[in-house]
């Protein structure tokens, strides 16, 4: 649901349609525009978990924790981004870009969705995932060097197993439990879930159009992480 969710592009046989003809003005104003939207991101996110953090240190509450750590996991990889999108992809910032975006930010936000009803039995399973997640990240094998200004597609560079097996899982389950914990109380805070679950829809739209080749910009994940917050702290 977020920078991380894996991208699968469909690719149209060459030559079955004519190709609209690109100015290079268009393609430079495109490369300078990534770089600036992604690390605009970076900042609203950094931000805002910052804000979660102060509400965590007066009131406590572990789902702000958990919460924060979602949206700093989020400005993380989105400074992944905007780095790749700069000076090009390669190995370093894909693996911080997969473990921030791809294996940490939704995971986190299940959590805080689970101990924000009172199921706290979850912060010990994810401190272990935590773990094990950077443990993967550092570890794994690329099957193939990072290169370009595209984001890379995990199917190139990961072995299914255990680094896209562990990606899909953890954020299946997390955003599952963040969907399934809006709904449950959403008539107890009917505005805040609704922003939360219109984040977490905005960010699914982003990653699929981006999968599908019709989109790739951050600005999807600008508005994902502030829609995120504003649901978090109603």
């Amino acid at each position: 649901m977020g920078p991380g969710v894996i991208r699968y592009r469909f690719a149209v046989t060459a030559g079955a349609y004519p190709r609209a003809r690109t100015s290079s003005t268009q393609v430079t104003t495109l490369h300078l525009v990534e770089p600036l939207l992604a690390f605009g991101a970076a900042l609203i996110s950094l931000r805002l978990g910052g804000g979660l953090v102060a509400r965590w240190r007066s009131r406590r509450a572990p789902q702000l924790a958990a919460w924060a750590g979602s949206l700093f996991a989020y400005a993380i990889a989105s400074g992944a981004l905007a780095w790749g999108a700069a000076a090009g992809w390669n190995d370093h910032s894909f693996r911080v870009y997969y473990l921030f975006g791809g294996l940490l930010t939704a995971p986190l936000l299940g959590v805080g969705s689970l101990l924000l009803v009172g199921i706290r039995r979850a912060s010990g399973p994810a401190f272990a995932y935590v773990g094990l997640a950077v443990g993967v990240s550092l570890a794994v094998p690329l099957a193939a060097p990072v290169s370009g200004s595209s984001i890379p597609e995990a199917q190139t560079h990961l072995d299914l197993f255990p680094a896209r097996v562990l990606a899909i899982a953890a954020n299946s389950l997390g955003t599952l439990a963040v969907v399934a914990v809006a709904v449950w109380t959403i008539r107890r805070r009917p505005l805040g879930n609704g922003l939360v679950l219109a984040g977490v829809a905005f960010a699914a739209a982003g990653s699929a159009l981006a999968g599908l080749g019709e989109a790739e910009t951050a600005a999807f994940i600008a508005v994902a992480a502030a829609l995120l917050y504003a649901g978090f702290v109603r």
